[in-house]
């Protein structure tokens, strides 16, 4: 009888677990993106930055080097340097030379600052996670990842 009555539970145990529904709170990305900007503004805060500027889309940027001549546009290709980590200081990739085509294939934060400098330029980008991965993430880059990239503007082709 006993074992009866212990089996009797087990089942009814995974039978009620089972129907348990999962409440998740729906993703809201203004609310994100205020969480992503107030890390963005922490960051400079504890690191003594200071003369960045922030485009509409919340893009934050400063040039550390114009470049020369005229600046890349949407469909062209490039070829970079780059460095990109999180927040926390964790290099996620690099490379010092690589070619992308298009810049329209890119990332949204790459596509808002990489115009922004000619061959030769450097920029230095701080990419709230909407202009970058968002919450599905990428790779090593988590969800919701905050991403600072160094990148030096090699050339371009249109």
């Amino acid at each position: 009888m006993k074992k009866y009555f212990v089996l009797f539970c087990c089942l009814f145990t995974i039978a009620f677990s089972s129907c348990r529904k999962v409440v998740t709170a729906p993703f809201d990305s203004s609310v994100q993106a205020e969480t992503d900007d107030k890390a963005i503004q922490d960051y400079f805060l504890l690191n003594g930055i200071t003369g960045v500027k922030k485009d509409a889309s919340g893009l934050y940027y400063t040039i550390d080097a114009p470049g020369t001549g005229a600046h890349p546009t949407l469909t062209s290709g490039i070829t970079v340097a780059y460095k990109e980590y999180l927040l926390d200081g964790t290099l996620v990739d690099s490379a010092t030379s690589y070619y992308f085509s298009p810049l329209s294939s890119l990332i949204q934060g790459w596509r808002i600052g990489l115009p922004m400098i000619g061959t030769g330029g450097k920029i230095t980008l701080y990419i709230p996670s909407g202009l970058a991965y968002g919450i599905a993430g990428s790779g090593p880059v988590p969800s919701n990842s905050v991403l600072l990239f160094n990148i030096t503007l090699q050339g371009f082709a249109n």
